[in-house]
């Protein structure tokens, strides 16, 4: 037992791991950003542009997601409308 070993807590975490911990998710959270392909973006604006003929919604109240279970691609379309 080295001196510094005394005065590490021994129930925390140390630094390193947490940053790790830390990286991992982002890595994660990019990795799955990645498999969104690239259209998606475009048809996001193109139905926005769509549904803005008929109401009147702003760019933050649609929300896109593609989902990938097996074979099978899931499109979630979630809009928000007006109460008007």
């Amino acid at each position: 037992m080295g001196i510094f070993d005394y005065f590490k807590s021994k129930g925390e975490p140390s630094s390193a791991s947490v940053a790790k911990d830390r990286l991992q998710i982002i890595v994660a959270h990019e990795r799955s950003k990645r498999k969104q392909p690239d259209y998606l973006p475009q048809m996001q604006q193109e139905i926005i542009d769509v549904i803005r003929k008929y109401v009147k919604v702003g760019s933050d109240d649609v929300q896109i997601q593609l989902e990938n279970i097996e074979d099978c691609s899931i499109l979630e379309v979630n809009v928000t409308l007006p109460d008007n």
